[in-house]
Formats: structure tokens, C-alpha cells, sequence
């Protein structure tokens, strides 16, 4: 049987959150999806909208967990073990607030770096040896660690624009994981992404 492969893109639901800064992995997924010719669906049973795709010859799905960010694991695990789709397949895409906008970072195992969607997806599925793709949004104020208000503000008009670069970039990262592997698209996509 054919193995799949799982994007999940981390987020909270609802129209509040939809175009905020901590969505960041939900706005990768949707551009994967366009790209890709996905068509959304509720699936209240796994918690998720999910997407099927088709890069690099490999069946994706694509998820976006319809619980709130702190509980992402929960969805997770449920697409995971509903699908069958093997740990070394999963990619989970997370909002960075320690890397600056524009940057991206694709590692394949690691810690939570105290962002609570990671902190969740370990907790549920026992392991941190997936892959995962940070995508940062800065800090208005590197002095303060309180930053709420910040990762749950909109993107300005500027930030969206190079956002939008960014997530093309790190669409390109994806379809090169699943092409020729984590050490390939790490090394060719890694790092700031420019005008």
C-alpha cells in the first residue's frame, strides 16, 4: 500500500483568526492547496478541514485542525492514525515568533521552543521526531516576551505582501521534501526569504 504523507498547518478556527499571524501554518497549507488543486473539507469526526493533493508523485494530505491551537495534537493524531500515515511522513508548519518575518526553518525533529501547537502535537503523538517548518513573524519589541497582541494581530499590508513571498518559498521547501528528502530542502530553503 502506498504510503501518504500529512501537512498539517497549525492555527486556531474561525473568522477572528483567519488572516492572523499566528495562522501562518494555515495560510501555508491553503497555498499548498491551491497549488496543488486540493478541495476542503469539514471532517468533524477528525476535527480537521482536510485536503487531498498530489506533489513529487506522493499522495498529501493537508490539514488544518479545527481545534484551537492548544489542543492541536488531539487533530493531529486523529488524521495521523485515521490515514495511516507513518511519523517520518508528517510535517507539521507553525508560526515562529522568535524568527523573524521572512525567515523560514525546516528541521526534522526538535523541541517545542515553548510554542504551545507543538507542545500539544508532541503530547499526543509521543515523539518530537517529525518534521517541522517554522515560519516567522517577528516581534514588534524584541524586550518583551508578552506577545500576545502581536502573534494574534493581522498581518500590515507590507508584512502580507512579503508573507506571501514567504509562503511560496516554503510551498517550494515542501514540494522539495517530498521530492528529494529533509536534507535537500533544508539546504536549499533555509533562511531569509527576499524581495
Amino acid at each position: 500500500m502506498e504510503s501518504l504523507y500529512l501537512i498539517v498547518g497549525l492555527g486556531n478556527p474561525g473568522v477572528r483568526y483567519a488572516n492572523t499571524r499566528h495562522n501562518a501554518g494555515v495560510l501555508l497549507v491553503e497555498e499548498l492547496a491551491a497549488r496543488w488543486g486540493g478541495n476542503w473539507a469539514d471532517n468533524a469526526s477528525l476535527q480537521s478541514r482536510l485536503a487531498l493533493g498530489q506533489a513529487g508523485g506522493k499522495k498529501v494530505w493537508l490539514s488544518q485542525p479545527q481545534t484551537f491551537m492548544n489542543a492541536s495534537g488531539v487533530a493531529v493524531q486523529a488524521v495521523m492514525k485515521y490515514y495511516r500515515v507513518p511519523l517520518e511522513n508528517v510535517m507539521v508548519v507553525v508560526d515562529d515568533a522568535d524568527l523573524p518575518l521572512g525567515e523560514i526553518r525546516l528541521r526534522g525533529s526538535g523541541g517545542t521552543g515553548g510554542h504551545h501547537g507543538l507542545e500539544s502535537v508532541e503530547k499526543h503523538l509521543g515523539s518530537r521526531q517529525y518534521a517541522r517548518l517554522r515560519v516567522g513573524i517577528g516581534r514588534q519589541d524584541e524586550s518583551v516576551r508578552q506577545i500576545v497582541g502581536h502573534v494574534l494581530g493581522q498581518f500590515t499590508a507590507d508584512e502580507r505582501v512579503l508573507f506571501d513571498k514567504v509562503a511560496k518559498r516554503a510551498a517550494d521547501q515542501i514540494n522539495c521534501w517530498l521530492e528529494r528528502g529533509l536534507g535537500v530542502a533544508m539546504s536549499q530553503f533555509n533562511g531569509i526569504v527576499t524581495g
